[in-house]
């Protein structure tokens, strides 16, 4: 498509050291658009209002992409509930506001599809939202998730800025999280078959029981899709972002245990949580905007598992 170059002329990218900030990076790289002003936590920390509403003035973006939060898996989630709500509520709020006090009239926050209710009707429209209760397991995150696009919609409608956001889908990709303990599925599991390869294990025991339903998209085809809607005139408040293709966690595993070459048991401890049971994300909207994902989950694991052991043999730390 073509971009609206106003809106890329100087694009801060938040976070851009994060899988999907690297990812929205390396997609300017290939569409040609101007090189982004690229700040991690070291250059502007988005928890310290003072700290980002200087950044922002001082800086003087065209717009900003909002990629920066604090993420992780069920236990993670499950365990840290009240540090997921806090700063992510405070990276959204800092964020947002010094935005609009610096006159930024573009900017895309970047959402997540736990926001909508744990027992949606499938697949789940952008409608869904706030019409039931949310899963327990990560509530403190899809709160805070849901106040950043709620921000978002209230300030563009109030002061007319052009603030809006996508929901993906469950993520994964090149600089994935590998941390054994808040890593979320898929690259869990990518480090555990790799973890068995290497040690010659002849089983591997997962969580839950591998019944749940989920929806994976490769981080660079979020990317492609967070481009594609801020070049979208009168965009809406908020899209959902997904592949349209949904697995089951056991057959996702099988899947992963094959791309990494190793030939052993899954055994699943039915003593831990399988999280929401089913959850597809309707992308009708986005599709009739024109926009399609391009990389299908296998072709994405393969991808995917070659960056961990690029990686690893770079020495890159995974915990």
């Amino acid at each position: 498509m073509k971009f609206k170059q106003e809106v890329f002329e100087k694009t801060l990218v938040l976070g851009y050291k994060g899988m999907v900030g690297s990812a929205i990076v390396r997609r300017m790289e290939d569409q040609g658009l101007p090189a982004p002003v690229k700040a991690s936590r070291k250059e502007v920390d988005c928890l310290n209002q003072a700290d980002v509403r200087d950044y922002i003035e001082n800086t003087k973006p065209s717009s900003i992409i909002v990629a920066a939060a604090k993420v992780g898996g069920i236990e993670a989630n499950r365990s840290q509930m009240a540090e997921f709500m806090y700063e992510n509520i405070i990276i959204a709020a800092n964020v947002i506001e010094a935005a609009f006090r610096s006159n930024i009239k573009h900017l895309m926050f970047l959402g997540s599809s736990c926001i909508y209710p744990r027992m949606a009707a499938q697949p789940i429209a952008e409608d869904a939202l706030l019409t039931g209760p949310l899963e327990e397991s990560n509530e403190g995150y899809a709160i805070a998730k849901i106040s950043g696009l709620k921000m978002c919609q209230y300030y563009r409608r109030q002061y007319g800025v052009c603030y809006h956001s996508v929901m993906p889908t469950n993520l994964y990709g090149k600089g994935d999280n590998y941390h054994p303990k808040n890593s979320h599925v898929l690259p869990a599991l990518i480090r555990r078959f790799e973890e068995a390869r290497a040690s010659g294990a002849k089983e591997v025991t997962l969580w839950g029981t591998g019944s749940a339903l989920r929806e994976f998209l490769y981080a660079d085809d979020l990317a492609d899709a967070v481009l594609f809607m801020m070049g979208i005139e009168n965009a809406p408040d908020w899209v959902n972002v997904g592949s349209g293709e949904e697995v089951s966690i056991k057959q996702l595993a099988e899947n992963v245990r094959n791309a990494v070459g190793i030939d052993c048991e899954i055994k699943w401890d039915h003593t831990k949580p399988d999280g929401t049971p089913r959850k597809l994300l309707d992308c009708s909207l986005l599709r009739n905007l024109g926009w399609t994902p391009k990389v299908n989950l296998n072709e994405g694991i393969k991808r995917t598992i070659e960056d961990f052991r690029s990686e690893g043999a770079e020495g890159i730390r995974r915990d």
